[in-house]
C-alpha cells in the first residue's frame, strides 16, 4: 500500500500557525483492532491488527481525567469496544460524571459476544457517534463492505430500542464522502438522512456529522492508486476557510494513541507527528504534571482538510 506520509509531513507548510487552548477533551484510541476494513479509514484498522491499549495505560487515562478536569472522553479505534478494558474505562469515567463518546461502527453491536453492548451503552448514558457514510445501501457497502448497510440498520434499530435517538440518549451519525469530494452542507444532508431512515425503516437519531476524508493511510493510498492525490489536495487548499480556524478540534483536544503517546489530533497520530512538534513523543504521564495551554500545534498540509468548505472535525461541520 502506498503511503502519503512523505507527501504531507514537510519541514514547512503554508497552513496558518495555531496554538492550543486549555484541554477539555481527551480523544483516546483504544487500538487498531476492528471487525471492518473500510476504504475511507485513516487508521488502517482491521480484523488482523493486534495493537490494543493495556490496562496500565487505561488507568493513566483515568488519572489524567481526574487531575486535568477533562470534560469529555472520546473513545475511538479501530472498534474501541473490542478493547478488553473498554467497559471498565467507560464505567470509571462515567462515575466521574465525564461525558463519554463511543465512536461506533454499528456492526460491532451484532458480533458474537457484543450483543449486550446497546444495553451497556444505554445504562451508562454513553453518547454514541456511529458511522453511516450514506443512507443508500449501495454506497455504504461500496465503502465499508458487503452486508454492512443491513447490519448498520439493524444496529441502529437495537440502539433505538434502548432509547437512543430519544429519551435523552444521544445517537449521532457520521457521513463521509465516498470519494475525493467535500461533504455537502451538513444541515441539508441531515434532513435527507432523517427523512430516508424514518420512511424506510422507522429509525431515529439526533444529529448528522459530516466529516471530510483525510488523505492519509488507507484513503490516501486509494487516492495515490487512482492518481487523485494532487487534485484532492488542491481541492482542500482551494476550499480553505479561515473562519473555521478558531473551532478546529486540535485547539482543545489531545489525541492519545494506544501506547499513551500524545498528538494534537487523531490524524497527526496516524502520520506519527508528535504533539506540538516536540522531539521524541510526549506521553500521557506528562499531563499528570501540567496542561498544554498555549503550546504550538503541529500543522502540515493535511490540515487543510479540517478547514475546507464548512470545515470538519470529529464533531462534524464547523461552519
Amino acid at each position: 500500500m502506498q503511503d502519503t506520509h512523505d507527501l504531507l509531513v514537510r519541514s514547512s507548510t503554508d497552513f496558518p500557525p495555531l496554538r492550543r487552548h486549555a484541554t477539555s477533551i481527551l480523544q483516546v484510541n483504544l487500538g487498531y483492532l476492528c471487525n471492518l476494513s473500510c476504504v475511507h479509514c485513516h487508521v488502517n484498522a482491521g480484523p488482523t491488527r493486534t495493537e490494543l491499549m493495556d490496562l496500565a495505560t487505561v488507568d493513566m487515562v483515568l488519572e489524567v481525567i481526574r487531575l486535568r478536569d477533562i470534560k469529555v472522553l472520546d473513545l475511538t479505534g479501530g472498534a474501541p469496544e473490542m478493547n478488553p478494558h473498554f467497559r471498565y474505562l467507560v464505567e470509571q469515567a462515567r462515575a466521574m460524571d465525564v461525558e463519554v463518546i463511543d465512536r461506533c461502527n454499528l456492526t460491532i453491536l451484532l458480533e458474537p459476544g457484543y450483543e449486550d453492548l446497546p444495553q451497556f451503552l444505554a445504562d451508562n448514558r454513553v453518547h454514541v457517534v456511529a458511522s453511516l457514510p450514506c443512507y443508500l445501501e449501495e454506497n455504504v457497502n461500496a465503502q465499508r463492505g458487503k452486508g454492512v448497510y443491513q447490519g448498520s440498520i439493524e444496529a441502529i434499530r437495537r440502539l433505538n430500542a434502548q432509547g437512543y435517538g430519544s429519551d435523552g440518549l444521544l445517537l449521532d451519525l457520521v457521513y463521509n464522502p465516498t470519494g475525493p469530494n467535500l461533504p455537502p452542507p451538513q444541515a441539508v444532508l441531515e434532513e435527507d438522512y432523517k427523512r430516508e431512515l424514518d420512511e424506510r425503516f422507522g429509525l431515529r437519531f439526533n444529529s448528522l456529522l459530516t466529516i471530510t476524508n483525510m488523505p492519509i493511510s488507507r484513503f490516501g493510498a486509494v487516492l495515490l492508486a487512482h492518481n487523485q492525490f494532487n487534485d484532492y489536495m488542491q481541492l482542500l487548499r482551494d476550499s480553505f476557510n479561515r473562519d473555521t480556524l478558531p473551532a478546529v478540534m486540535c485547539r482543545a483536544t489531545v489525541s492519545v494513541d494506544y501506547q499513551g503517546y500524545l498528538y494534537d489530533c487523531d490524524f497527526n497520530q496516524m502520520l506519527d507527528m508528535p504533539l506540538g512538534h516536540h522531539e521524541g513523543h510526549p506521553h500521557l504521564s506528562g499531563l499528570l504534571d501540567h496542561d498544554l495551554e498555549g503550546e504550538p500545534i503541529y500543522v502540515a498540509d493535511h490540515c487543510f482538510g479540517c478547514t475546507a468548505g464548512a470545515g470538519s472535525s470529529c464533531s462534524g461541520s464547523l461552519g
